[in-house]
């Protein structure tokens, strides 16, 4: 009975800074894996847009920049009069067919991405915007 409580008290001292040492891996992994930040363009975009018979239609749009580094926020923060001036002339320039189909509102989301990512390449010489969400949109 002794020789079996040495035994596990043995293995329970080896073992302990192993599972320590697996630990605090996990946890630097966990500190390296960064997740995503955002940036809410405000106000929301509000423009209008030409609709069927010469009406004029309007989308509102709230917008989140989605950047892979926190402190690339600052940067978005500082540009961001750039990118709102140009999705506001996107939308303004959509049809209403575009505007409200699911698809449509796709391809406006590509571009808007694609055009505020151009901009600040050439403000800052880096590609830092990874993704749009837009969290509210609605047209009338």
């Amino acid at each position: 009975m002794n020789t079996l409580l040495l035994q596990a008290l043995i293995l329970i001292v080896f073992t302990m800074p192993v599972l320590a040492d697996d630990h605090k891996k996990v946890d630097s992994m966990e500190e390296e894996n960064i997740s995503p930040s955002y940036f809410p363009i405000e106000p929301d975009i509000v423009t209008n847009f030409l609709s069927i018979r010469s009406e004029l239609g309007y989308v509102r749009v709230a917008i989140s920049i989605m950047v892979d580094k926190p402190e690339d926020l600052l940067v978005i923060e500082h540009h961001a009069p750039l990118p709102r001036s140009a999705f506001i002339e996107i939308f303004g320039n959509q049809p209403k067919q575009k505007v409200t189909s699911q698809e449509g509102k796709e391809e406006i989301r590509r571009e808007c991405l694609m055009v505020a990512n151009r901009l600040i390449e050439l403000e800052t010489g880096q590609q830092i915007i990874t993704n749009l969400l837009f969290t509210k949109y609605m047209y009338n």
